[in-house]
């Protein structure tokens, strides 16, 4: 028997419907949003099985390396049946460039291809791709037509509110996407120059959603239920994305499903949260060497055991662990301490400073 609460005090989610793609149907409406460093096979798939996400996408690719035979961007277009539907993101400057890394994308069968207009990290930037084609209207055109031109799959976009705070021009890079046969625009309410600061600005959403006939989604600090129904109901967007949300909880989206069904909220438990780490632990490991999934491991493995007793410093412990026995003891000592009752005191048996903060865009890459 799962663990499960009464369903939540808030407005019932039966007026959130799915919503499609072209013919791809988007069900539930919600969307594990691309993360560089986090979204890789082994993370979507781990959240794929909780339950409730509607579109998985991969982490955003350069068309660079892929167009270059890198091995690392050949690697992040993998995915496995199981993630259907699935959306390959690319990013970068050049319409040739992009052009040919759509069409890999398609003949490796992902269902949807998303160009990043959105990423705000200097080195993507500076090449005219991601947040800067928010300021190179005339490129950004000639990049979308050149792309619908060879692709038969749907083509998306996400953007950000604009480049400057002074320029927001969210509407206007909307309406333009529409306009070049772009089939679903999702926003970050933010601007590149805001990078991760401060609130989502989501009534841009709902202004893109009166001005546009395409199916519109918007991203931004989703991460409680009451918080995707607001959105829901304040923009009438037809979709919300949820990164970071998901990397703390990774069970969200099936709440949130849940309550849109009014059906018991599924809780998980000590076991359940002991269980994930294991399980996300053995799918780093089918997929990568030993040292890069244990990297992997640790800019994870405590975000998931956020909000228990001594969770700061077990994600400093394995951040300090070197092989896989030790990330296991870690894990063991941990849940064994706590269910307990025992204080947790890491390896040592002595408090430790706890790790670092991860970023769950650019700077979550430390494998």
């Amino acid at each position: 028997m799962m663990p499960e609460t009464e369903p939540s005090a808030v407005a019932p989610g039966r007026d959130i419907k799915p919503f499609k793609i072209r013919n791809i149907e988007i069900n539930p409406p919600l969307v594990l949003s691309p993360m560089a460093g986090v979204t890789d096979v082994s993370f979507r798939r781990l959240l794929k099985r909780r339950g409730g996400v509607g579109l998985s996408v991969s982490e955003f690719i350069s068309v660079e390396g892929l167009t270059r035979n890198n091995p690392k961007s050949k690697r992040q277009m993998r995915f496995y049946e199981d993630e259907r539907p699935f959306a390959v993101q690319i990013f970068g400057g050049q319409p040739e460039r992009m052009c040919m890394a759509a069409e890999m994308a398609q003949e490796v069968g992902a269902d949807i291809l998303d160009v990043n207009c959105g990423c705000p990290a200097p080195k993507v930037v500076k090449h005219g791709g991601g947040s800067g084609l928010l300021k190179d209207h005339s490129r950004l055109e000639q990049i979308l037509k050149a792309i619908k031109k060879v692709i038969t799959i749907p083509l998306t976009v996400k953007i950000r509110a604009g480049f400057y705070d002074h320029t927001i021009n969210a509407v206007d890079t909307a309406k333009l996407a529409e306009d070049c046969g772009v089939e679903h625009i999702a926003l970050h309410g933010r601007t590149k120059e805001q990078g991760y600061r401060g609130l989502a600005n989501w009534d841009l959403v709902r202004q893109i959603k009166e001005a546009v006939k395409v199916p519109v989604s918007g991203s931004g600090d989703v991460t409680t239920i009451e918080g995707a129904f607001a959105r829901f109901r304040e923009t009438g967007c037809d979709g919300v994305l949820i990164g970071r949300g998901a990397m703390a909880n990774p069970w969200i989206f099936r709440q949130i499903e849940d309550a849109m069904h009014e059906r018991p909220i599924f809780e998980p438990t000590l076991a359940d949260k002991r269980a994930i780490l294991h399980e996300y632990f053995d799918m780093l490991r089918e997929d990568m060497p030993e040292t890069p999934a244990i990297n992997r491991m640790k800019q994870l493995a405590g975000q998931f055991t956020r909000g228990l007793q001594g969770g700061a410093l077990f994600r400093t412990s394995i951040y300090h662990s070197h092989t896989v026995e030790e990330v296991l003891d870690r894990i063991e000592e941990y849940f064994e301490a706590i269910e307990s009752g025992r204080p947790y005191y890491g390896e040592a048996g002595a408090p430790i400073e706890e790790a670092p903060e991860l970023d769950s865009c650019e700077a979550a890459t430390v494998s």
